[in-house]
């Protein structure tokens, strides 16, 4: 266990990752731990074979977890018995050898333009409270941003820039980015703070609070845009990522830059970026069409 909280410091102080990201790889670490007690009658899981993680996988397969999270947690193992041969802890890495599942390519599906402007712009669906201020609010910035979830959570009062029309973002082990906004939302977060000021008993300097001060949680978030996003859609998919995927796919299907999305989302490659253009190949055609010399040419 001590060593476990060792690499989950690491992970915080070296690593400089997120308390979310941390939080994923302790959970992680624990199911195994879990596991390893019941089969060898203890928490030492530096101890831990290759078969023992094999039966991991074989445990996990059988409580029908999918194989993306099957692959999550053996990519937090990964990382353990990493630092445990880096640290000097191990000599032979027991997960060397093992690989991860292959996974089935899920197509994820945006929101349409439309349907997340028929609930922006319908009064009736927030209700004229302050929780229905703040929704509208948040799921219109983490539409008209593509921040995630945490960087909404985290967001502070200080970070909203109104002379540049601009936030900064707190993403990713700790890189700050800067992402412009429009005059529009700037007038709706102006609105917003006003009702929070006036009838709510701030006890932090967070943007979005609970109606009794404190800063939201995870679960609220994920709770409040799947009931909004039900409301207007039948997708089986409707979380805050949802809206960061729409973000990233009408802006390239408007023409932007894939870098500019790219520097926007806060991607450290390309590649991350590049899984949103699927939605647009299309549009990208039409571009094509009008835009190589070649093609017009032909014209």
């Amino acid at each position: 266990m001590e060593l476990t909280q060792q690499f989950l410091d690491y992970l915080a102080f070296e690593k400089n990752y997120s308390t979310l990201t941390i939080t994923s790889y302790k959970r992680d670490l624990d199911d195994f731990i879990a596991f390893y007690q019941g089969e060898e009658n203890s928490l030492e899981i530096q101890s831990a074979t290759k078969n023992h993680i094999r039966a991991f996988i074989m445990h996990l397969t059988e409580l029908k977890k999918s194989e993306k999270t099957v692959n999550r947690k053996l990519s937090a193992l990964r990382s353990f018995f990493k630092y445990l041969i880096r640290e000097k802890y191990l000599t032979v890495n027991p997960i060397e050898q093992i690989h991860s599942l292959k996974q089935t390519k899920q197509v994820l599906i945006p929101f349409t333009e439309a349907e997340l402007n028929d609930l922006l712009n319908n009064d009736d669906l927030f209700p004229d409270t302050f929780e229905g201020t703040r929704d509208r609010l948040m799921i219109d910035m983490m539409y008209q941003t593509g921040i995630r979830r945490a960087e909404l959570i985290g967001l502070k009062e200080n970070d909203i820039d109104a002379e540049t029309l601009s936030i900064k973002v707190l993403g990713k082990r700790n890189k700050e980015r800067i992402i412009p906004i429009s005059s529009f939302l700037l007038e709706d977060i102006r609105c917003y703070n006003t009702r929070k000021n006036n009838e709510i008993t701030i006890q932090c300097t967070n943007v979005f609070v609970t109606e009794k001060g404190k800063p939201l949680y995870d679960n609220l978030v994920y709770s409040k845009v799947k009931y909004y996003l039900s409301l207007i859609s039948v997708k089986h998919k409707k979380s805050p990522h949802m809206l960061r995927h729409s973000f990233a796919t009408h802006m390239l299907d408007s023409g932007a830059d894939l870098n500019a999305v790219k520097d926007i989302l806060g991607h450290s490659s390309l590649s991350s970026t590049q899984i949103y253009t699927h939605g647009s190949i299309e549009n990208l055609k039409k571009v094509f069409n009008k835009a190589h010399p070649r093609e017009q040419k032909k014209e």
